[in-house]
């Protein structure tokens, strides 16, 4: 590294972020790599088995939470902050109190952040070492993150300015709420850091409270196992069937905790085109969904993150919605549609919910 002058690492420091605002970023952080306060809650939080089935939460050892193990002589963490909440979307309440409507989770209903983060952190990472490359500097290393690795990234975000971690345990910030997606640079560059964001929670418990399935165990602690998007999006095997009435019409992840966020009524839908409604997803039916075939769902589900879960577990989350519904003759029609389904999965959760019809 040829730059030695505080003044330049600071300049550098400042520039990474004016390229990642001009990038469409909405905010860009640095920390330097010590979780040692953040490993010990994650190593207690694994020990209780609150990762449920999630084994990546716990198989890579240390490495989520120190950053030069995964990730050779990192010394940074360049943070960033995306705003995903979709502009002229249905209300979130009005889709949730209509027990026929499918309640999608507002992260998923554009493109695959996963691809668009990416893309963006990628492009960061050229526009840096281009720039270090007009000073001589060709040592720079650096790998691009979005979810995607063992990495801490609230407790990073945390560390860098950007937000503190919620009693819901998610990222929130004072000016923003908690409506946006975190990625992540790993670096070898000694760039300036950011003093870390103080907690604003206060007494409120809004969150805790809400939680259709008391997943939030304790202020900064939640049950994986219980909560209603790990239910639908990690769990790939039954649902258990305590849960089963408490979800709702949630078929895709569960919102509840960010809506009823005091610090919400401060965010700012996005201004990123990928992250607009695609396929009127936020404001779908039950019976729709549930009629689409697998070339229609790949269709429809192509670039989103929905697509990851696939077709059968798609219909499961679908199942358990129609069960939880106002009963109809088409809704019971709906569900019989798929009596005899192929997937053993399926079949399980549509009998449960004929069974919920039955009895109302």
């Amino acid at each position: 590294m040829q730059l030695n002058v505080s003044n330049d690492w600071a300049k550098l420091s400042a520039d990474i972020k004016s390229w990642g605002l001009a990038l469409g970023f909405n905010q860009i952080g640095i920390t330097d790599t010590n979780l040692q306060a953040a490993e010990s809650e994650h190593q207690a939080w694994v020990a209780k088995g609150f990762h449920g089935e999630m084994d990546y939460m716990a198989k890579h050892g240390v490495k989520r939470t120190r950053p030069a193990e995964l990730v050779p002589n990192t010394i940074r963490v360049i943070s960033a902050r995306l705003d995903y909440l979709p502009p002229n979307a249905a209300n979130s309440e009005a889709i949730m109190d209509d027990s026929e409507k499918a309640f999608i989770s507002r992260y998923s209903l554009g493109r695959d952040y996963h691809k668009v983060m990416r893309n963006k952190l990628q492009k960061l990472s050229e526009k840096i070492q281009y720039e270090l490359t007009q000073m001589n500097i060709n040592d720079f290393s650096y790998r691009v993150f979005t979810d995607s690795a063992p990495v801490l990234e609230v407790a990073l975000a945390e560390k860098s300015g950007l937000g503190w971690r919620g009693k819901h345990t998610l990222l929130l910030n004072k000016n923003h709420g908690s409506w946006f997606f975190l990625g992540e640079i790993y670096t070898n560059l000694p760039l300036m850091t950011d003093e870390p964001a103080t907690n604003h929670c206060g007494t409120c418990n809004n969150c805790i409270d809400i939680c259709p399935t008391q997943a939030i165990t304790a202020p900064y602690e939640v049950d994986a196992r219980r909560c209603i998007s790990y239910l639908t999006i990690e769990l790939k095997s039954s649902i258990p069937v305590e849960f089963r009435p408490l979800i709702g019409n949630r078929v895709y992840g569960c919102d509840d905790c960010q809506l009823t966020c005091p610090w919400n009524k401060f965010a700012e839908v996005t201004q990123e085109p990928d992250f607009s409604v695609k396929n009127g997803l936020d404001n779908i039916s039950l019976v729709e969904c549930f009629s689409w075939t697998e070339e229609v769902f790949k269709q429809k589900m192509a670039g989103s993150a929905i697509y990851r879960i696939g077709y059968a577990q798609w219909l499961r989350n679908i199942a358990v919605g129609l069960g939880n519904a106002a009963s109809s003759a088409e809704i019971i029609n709906t569900l019989k549609s798929r009596e005899n389904d192929d997937n053993a999965m399926v079949r399980e959760h549509v009998t449960w919910a004929l069974q919920q019809h039955k009895a109302k």
